[in-house]
């Protein structure tokens, strides 16, 4: 099926999407679930600009990837909430924000949907795209990709194991790659798309595709990931002293 402009046709889905999801948070009264809309969205965006766009093998291993991805961050994220409150950064937001609803619809869901939809680009580009054959370079790419799945995921177990055990609470993690990095979850999460970007390279024009990689690192570094988790943590002794050890996103040996 030919599209007349997929791209323009994706961003519209998306949109519906973002709503649905809009919608549940007003119903359970829990912004939170945006967490859970986030990587739920990517593999959305994936399988249907797959199945209405050239199928080839470049799109299945992309979308392999996207959804392994996408279902695992959700499924640790709907795991973390699961019994608690809501995230302390929406539940501060329910308690400050003026005209909350709106500002929840556009500066969660809409603004979520607007970068979705830009990291999401080189997947979104590969699909569409004529068909290119496999080669060494994607082999590359996929590694590369792991590296990161792994980094993450272990990341994000290593953290909950911690929080898990009450000997920890109000403690900071400093054990695993937590020890070379405040936020190897994050690093790991920017490391895949850039692994993602390099499987869309082989086709033409496929670097253009490099503004999804750079976005998710920059908001994960310096917007909405980095800063956010740690002003939570503004002032405390223990923090500030892990804080002067360990490198902030890249992993590095401790300083002494």
């Amino acid at each position: 099926m030919a599209w007349v402009n997929p791209y323009l046709d994706l961003a519209c889905l998306l949109f519906i999407y973002m709503v649905c999801w809009f919608l549940i948070a007003v119903f359970k009264k829990r912004n939170d679930v945006a967490d859970i809309a986030w990587g739920l969205g990517f593999v959305f965006l994936a399988w249907i600009s797959f199945s209405l766009g050239n199928k080839n093998p470049r799109s299945i291993l992309v979308n392999s990837l996207v959804t392994i991805w996408g279902l695992r961050l959700a499924w640790h994220i709907f795991n973390r909430n699961k019994g608690k409150k809501e995230d302390f950064r929406y539940l501060e937001w329910r308690k400050t924000w003026k005209y909350f609803y709106l500002r929840s619809f556009f500066q969660v869901f809409m603004l979520q949907g607007f970068f979705l939809y830009i990291i999401a680009f080189p997947v979104l580009y590969i699909n569409i795209s004529p068909p290119n054959s496999l080669s060494g370079w994607d082999s590359l790419a996929v590694m590369i990709w792991l590296f990161g799945f792994v980094f993450e995921s272990l990341g994000d177990y290593q953290l909950q194991q911690f929080k898990n055990n009450p000997n920890n609470k109000g403690k900071i993690i400093q054990t695993g790659l937590w020890k070379f990095s405040r936020h190897p979850n994050y690093f790991g999460d920017a490391v895949q798309w850039w692994g993602i970007f390099i499987l869309a390279l082989p086709l033409a024009g496929g670097w253009i595709t490099i503004i999804g990689p750079i976005m998710i690192t920059y908001l994960l570094r310096y917007v909405s990931g980095v800063p956010m988790l740690e002003r939570k943590y503004l002032g405390n002794p223990e923090f500030e002293k892990y804080k002067q050890k360990t490198s902030v996103f890249f992993p590095l040996p401790p300083k002494k």
